[in-house]
């Protein structure tokens, strides 16, 4: 889908941000870029629109070399979502995510009826929030219409440049969960810059590890946590990403340990114990318990005071060691 070949970017200044790279990202892959601060990731995928200009080398996507393409044929093929989420302030929600759709000349209904799938898409009501301006939402709803704005016009490859990094904690967790999410029922290629090593290993089906604008070690995320190529990968992993991976990737039913026995009357519907940890801990949110079923039987109750010591116990394990 997308070629980097002997890709390479120099600047006037004689810095060389990104080194004679060869990298191949895969159709409907999520792929994601790490690594400190000035190794050359958010250049990297700014060569892919060309919003940076490869020095030497070329960038090809479906084959076809970048320079080759007009460059708003290039553009609008391609969705960007920025930290900055750059949304207009004096449009409405609904000319926002219109802008693309009208530029390539979109039927008025057609374009309405995108607003309408795309919001619904994120969770927010069309009827509430289309008529709505950017400063009346939250910076949570406001990243939401940023990712959706990037998808208005149905492109193939989806860019995004550390988009959560300005949220709280809460809200960014939330949308990390929501694009991975949107990224099951859209399976487009994302190709994701960030900082924050957990959010590569969570969200990331390969995660590029780059140091001085060179390729260090791409790999899956359990690659690299298993077989990481060498002292700075290790490092720059870090001590708390095994066990939050390991919390994520984690199945209800083995906490069978935890389980309490079934109240004569529970009324709400059970988790599958093939269901993750992660989806359990959505499912408790203001809730007691949560019964866990096996084959259509009930295996037993989580309480939420069981679903902390749980996680207390994985996230401790680094500290206790």
């Amino acid at each position: 889908m997308i070629r980097f070949e002997r890709a390479t970017k120099v600047y006037p200044d004689g810095t060389k941000a990104v080194h004679t790279m060869d990298l191949e990202i895969k159709k409907g892959e999520f792929f994601v870029f790490i690594g400190p601060s000035g190794c050359g990731k958010t250049t990297t995928m700014k060569m892919i629109n060309r919003l940076i200009d490869a020095s030497d080398g070329n960038v090809f996507i479906q084959g076809k070399n970048v320079q080759d393409y007009e460059i708003h044929e290039l553009r609008w093929n391609i969705g960007y979502v920025l930290q900055q989420i750059a949304l207009f302030p004096h449009m409405t929600i609904e000319e926002n995510i219109a802008v693309v759709p009208e530029l390539k000349k979109w039927k008025s209904d057609r374009i309405r009826n995108r607003v309408d799938e795309l919001l619904e898409m994120v969770g927010l009501d069309p009827d509430t929030y289309r008529s709505r301006k950017p400063s009346e939402l939250s910076g949570g709803q406001q990243q939401r219409i940023g990712v959706v704005r990037a998808l208005a016009a149905d492109p193939d490859i989806i860019l995004m440049d550390e988009p959560f990094s300005a949220l709280d904690p809460i809200s960014r967790e939330k949308l990390q969960n929501d694009i991975a999410d949107l990224q099951k029922r859209i399976k487009k290629t994302i190709v994701f810059v960030t900082h924050d090593m957990q959010e590569a290993l969570a969200l990331g089906d390969r995660v590029a590890i780059m140091k001085d604008g060179e390729l260090i070690q791409v790999d899956t995320p359990n690659g690299l946590i298993q077989n990481p190529a060498n002292d700075f990968v290790k490092e720059f992993i870090g001590s708390r990403a095994v066990p939050e991976r390991r919390v994520r990737q984690a199945k209800i039913g083995e906490l069978s340990y935890a389980f309490q026995p079934v109240p004569a009357e529970f009324p709400d519907l059970p988790i599958n114990h093939d269901a993750s940890v992660q989806e359990a801990i959505e499912r408790l949110k203001g809730k007691p318990a949560l019964a866990v079923e096996k084959n259509g039987a009930i295996m037993g109750v989580i309480t939420s005071e069981g679903m902390m010591e749980y996680l207390a116990g994985q996230l401790g394990m680094e500290e206790v060691r």
